[in-house]
């Protein structure tokens, strides 16, 4: 493995990704393919209904889901578009969102 990481011009496929990280490893494509895929099951384990809730790749990111209460109906509400005109806005159900955050190691990587 190299120190020093050359810049990509142009975004990687799935199967680039996996060739890269192959080469660069030793590991077969079939081998990091099912690393990958056992990867995406632990981090929807982790944040799916009735779970922890968050999943934390150590030093890169953090997944966690995000509970959005429910907003209620309201009317006659001031336009911020429009000066003295009122509008109605409507109600909105109770949602959870994932939100990706980015940690220390992926924070200090060279962006310029």
């Amino acid at each position: 493995m190299s120190t020093k990481a050359s810049a990509v011009k142009e975004a990687m496929t799935k199967t680039a990704i996996l060739a890269e990280i192959s080469d660069n490893t030793g590991l077969s494509r079939k081998e990091v393919s099912a690393v990958f895929d056992e990867l995406s099951t632990v981090i929807e384990r982790h944040v799916k209904k009735r779970s922890v809730g968050q999943f934390t790749l150590p030093g890169l990111l953090k997944i966690k889901t995000v509970k959005k209460p429910a907003r209620k109906a309201r009317k006659g509400v001031p336009n911020p578009f429009r000066p003295g005109e009122l509008m109605d806005i409507a109600a909105k159900p109770a949602t959870t969102k994932v939100k990706v955050l980015p940690l220390k190691k992926l924070k200090e990587m060279p962006l310029v």
